[in-house]
């Protein structure tokens, strides 16, 4: 059995014109397995969030191809492309973006009773889920009646209850204080060790992406290196990090 979930094949993403050409992701190719805890990690500019909203299909790919299992996104046109996004991919905002008039049950239900599953198919997705991230007993509660890692627990149930491809996640801790962060970030890695969650990551901390089982390293639009944790501890795969870094010319300080 094939276990590549994601496929990127040659990928260019260029803006302006031939005379001011922005090269934002320059012949850019990888894949992904099934479970993989993936994080993209370069500097302010180095084409990383360009990259994830091209496979996201925010954005639209100058030339190249991506597969999300095995079907190529590239040519998706509109209902398609929403069902794609809709059935396939599942978000962590930064600001959690939960409804403050809906209960954290209807929240995370909102999607699949958009989709058209049955009511007792809705609750029972709920209910695992919830149960999966131990906020079974918060499913009734509002947004403003639940602390910070409350809401993100509720966030994080409602992008894996669509059971997506993949989760993605744009610097998810650029705002948040050191605890909220490591809370979001041990909470990421619940859902890809005991839920199964394969997880895009893209930050420019290095903090963060030692988290990730394995990091693609982007410079001007390239992919510059690849780094695995392997048998590391988190701390020892972050000494690896800054090494890399450090080689790509990225400001140290920016980055703890």
């Amino acid at each position: 059995m094939n276990d590549t979930i994601l496929q990127v094949d040659d990928i260019q993403k260029y803006y302006g014109n031939r005379g001011n050409l922005t090269r934002a992701v320059d012949h850019i190719s990888f894949t992904v397995r099934r479970g993989e805890f993936l994080g993209i990690m370069g500097a302010s500019g180095s084409g990383k969030t360009t990259l994830l909203n091209c496979i996201s299909t925010i954005d639209r790919v100058t030339s190249g191809h991506i597969y999300v299992e095995g079907r190529d996104i590239t040519s998706l046109r509109g209902r398609q492309l929403s069902d794609f996004r809709g059935q396939k991919l599942g978000f962590i905002f930064q600001d959690f973006n939960l409804l403050d008039t809906l209960t954290a049950g209807e929240n995370i239900a909102l999607a699949l009773s958009i989709a058209g599953l049955r009511p007792a198919e809705v609750e029972q997705r709920v209910r695992e889920v919830a149960q999966a991230l131990n906020i079974a007993g918060e499913l009734d509660r509002f947004p403003y009646q639940m602390s910070g890692g409350q809401q993100q627990r509720v966030a994080a149930a409602r992008a894996v209850v669509t059971q997506p491809a993949m989760v993605l996640a744009d610097e998810p801790t650029g705002s948040l204080d050191s605890h909220a962060a490591r809370m979001l970030l041990t909470l990421l890695t619940e859902l890809n060790e005991r839920l199964g969650a394969t997880i895009l990551m893209v930050t420019h901390d290095a903090f963060s992406a030692s988290y990730c089982r394995r990091i693609l390293f982007i410079r001007d639009g390239t992919l510059f290196h690849e780094l695995n944790r392997g048998t590391d501890s988190r701390k020892e795969f972050f000494t690896k990090i800054l090494d890399v870094v450090s080689v790509l010319g990225g400001e140290t300080n920016d980055l703890l």
